[in-house]
């Protein structure tokens, strides 16, 4: 074999479907393959071309495109394209024109059919290929929630002035104004200020239901003070706003004046899809119509990631969608079992705490009792709320936690006070178990609750045991320790360290010493200086000049939106074709400068390790 055909064969070897081959078929494949070069900018296979070849490309990238002109794909070095018109029709549906200089091997129509003809797994390589492309067609028309969600308030909102009265009036003509304006909420004023909101809602719920007067001021049943966002903020902002908040009408606020009501109603007509897939009106939802919520949530956040948002922003879009899931669990629960006997907060740990949740994100949850609590009489209620808050997000698609931190186990429901010892111990005396218990509990975010004083409740908990853990060296040391002992998958000489063997041979897991590990540090950073942060990105900007140096926490950062964006982009990948999302990539499907990169992320991340490591003796713990 020649040089130039040996080089062929060992480039071949290390992409798929190729590298499935038997040794000798791989080794002939080469001879009968051509190569061609093509500038930026040329098209190889124009809309309506007949084609014959399949191509693989050497080096360079080529975008995939619809006839209507809608970017569907763009390919790199070791993937292909041109098997549609094998498999299919002839004439080419899509132009493929190359977007960097491109070196192309070409393996003509004859050859790459015998291949199909001997090996029926490369057959099935590209029906699921082809079909991935025809279904980002289909999608990519569809004007979905991306596009909407990213577009700033002021160039969707309607125009006319919010209409407003004065908190004096009486709520019926409160009612009469909303009835003859056709509108679903009235902004309050005081004089020139701003006083407060009523809604069509809280006319319901406030009024009608409560049997109050109508005669008394509006200002008596208005929610006050009045939540805002401005109108330079995203349609998505206003979504998570409403979401987090549980409203569902927002003022838009601009040079101190409002402008404008936007509403989720707007939201949804603006989105023109299943309300299912969105935080803001899921809060209507029949369990029924829950089943498989967060699974179809996390294709809409692929297509939110794909269209330009950030890895962090599309973390928030799931994690809005996983709260209000759970938020409506919690009240389908409620209506089933009755009124709970004592206050209680279902809080999120880990990453939907931290709002960092991805398509592979499985739940970690608990329960904070009010210190009324009495297992004999209550406990039973309690079992049976959080077995169905829990098996109901299982099936919505957030995977039962493998380690049972979750509220459907006993040790995971607790009292105000209980949960005060429990950190109290992790911080004084801490135990392995007990500290990868709290590297998670450490975030720590009420999502729902019933009863008064529930939102107070879990805050006082979170915040004693961020106090309680703000001084103690010791629980530092061994938070270091866990954040070292997990170290980024490289050599000594900058080489991979990936799996040998079993179902991940070949990969490496981009969480386990990657994002995780900055996750750790960053959990660090902020205990150490007293932060009340919760997501990580937050944390490392909080940090920074502090716990770590000014450059430390932008290097560090930047490593972690690298990483992030990395692993969103491959469980994208997943998400499309059907698979179970996971963190495991092979780094030889990357692009030359996305190892590059990943190799310098895990660097930061490694000398970051070092440094906590000389700052707190890590190894003697």
């Amino acid at each position: 074999m020649s040089v130039e055909l040996d080089e062929v064969y060992g480039f071949l070897a290390q992409h798929e479907p190729f590298s499935t081959l038997p040794e000798d078929t791989l080794r002939a494949l080469p001879a009968q393959m051509g190569i061609t070069y093509v500038r930026r900018g040329q098209a190889v296979v124009e809309v309506g071309q007949p084609n014959d070849t399949l191509y693989v490309i050497r080096s360079g990238a080529v975008d995939i495109v619809s006839a209507d002109n809608l970017l569907l794909d763009r390919r790199e070095a070791g993937l292909n394209f041109g098997y549609s018109t094998l498999v299919g029709e002839r004439e080419s549906a899509y132009l493929m024109q190359a977007v960097e200089d491109s070196i192309l091997l070409l393996l003509p129509r004859e050859a790459f059919l015998e291949l199909l003809a001997q090996f029926p797994d490369m057959g099935r390589f590209f029906q699921t290929a082809s079909r991935r492309v025809r279904a980002a067609a289909e999608e990519v028309r569809d004007v979905g929630a991306t596009d909407v969600l990213r577009t700033p308030l002021r160039e969707i909102f309607a125009g006319r002035g919010p209409v407003t009265r004065d908190m004096h009036v009486s709520i019926a003509e409160a009612a009469r104004t909303m009835g003859e304006e056709g509108i679903s909420s009235l902004i309050i004023t005081d004089g020139q200020e701003v006083a407060g909101i009523i809604t069509d809602a809280d006319m319901r719920s406030r009024v009608v239901a409560a049997g109050v007067d109508t005669s008394r001021p509006v200002a008596d049943v208005m929610t006050s003070p009045v939540r805002t966002i401005a109108p330079n903020a995203l349609v998505f902002e206003a979504m998570l706003t409403m979401s987090g908040l549980g409203i569902h009408h927002l003022p838009v606020a601009g040079q101190g004046q409002i402008v404008g009501v936007v509403t989720a109603t707007d939201i949804m007509r603006l989105l023109q899809a299943d309300p299912i897939y969105l935080a803001a009106d899921v809060a209507q939802a029949s369990l029924e119509e829950l089943e498989g919520a967060y699974r179809k949530a996390a294709r809409v956040a692929v297509r939110f990631f794909e269209r330009g948002a950030s890895a962090a922003e599309t973390q928030r879009l799931l994690t809005s969608i996983a709260d209000a899931v759970a938020k409506r669990l919690g009240t389908l629960a409620v209506e089933k079992l009755g009124p709970p006997p004592v206050p209680f907060a279902f809080v999120a740990v880990g990453s939907q705490a931290r709002g960092e949740m991805g398509p592979a994100s499985d739940q970690d949850n608990a329960l904070v009792l009010a210190d009324s609590y009495n297992a004999e009489r209550h406990g039973e209620y309690f079992a049976r709320l959080s077995a169905f808050v829990c098996e109901g997000l299982a099936r919505a698609g957030q995977a039962l936690c493998p380690g049972d931190m979750m509220a459907s186990s006993p040790q995971w429901r607790m009292t105000e006070s209980e949960w005060g010892r429990t950190f109290h111990g992790w911080v004084t005396a801490p135990k392995p178990d007990a500290l990868l218990h709290a590297q998670v509990f450490f975030d720590f975010r009420a999502v729902f609750g019933f009863g008064e004083g529930w939102e107070d409740m879990a805050a006082r908990v979170r915040s004693g045991a961020l106090a309680s853990a703000h001084g103690s060296r010791r629980l530092h040391t061994h938070l270091a320790a866990l954040a070292t002992f997990r170290e980024p998958p490289v050599g000594f000489f900058r080489g991979f360290v990936l799996e040998r063997s079993g179902d991940y041979a070949h990969t490496l897991d981009i969480k386990r010493g990657g994002t995780a590990a900055v996750v750790q540090m960053a959990r660090l950073y902020a205990i150490a200086a007293g932060l009340d942060e919760v997501d990580t990105i937050a944390r490392l900007r909080g940090a920074a000049g502090g716990p770590v140096s000014e450059k430390g926490a932008a290097d560090l950062l930047d490593a972690y939106e690298y990483l992030a964006n990395l692993a969103m982009r491959h469980q994208a990948k997943q998400v499309r074709a059907g698979d179970a999302p996971n963190y495991r990539i092979d780094p030889k499907q990357l692009p030359e400068r996305d190892r590059a990169a990943l190799r310098d992320a895990f660097g930061v991340i490694k000398s970051l390790q070092n440094a906590l490591s000389t700052v707190y003796p890590t190894r003697a713990v």
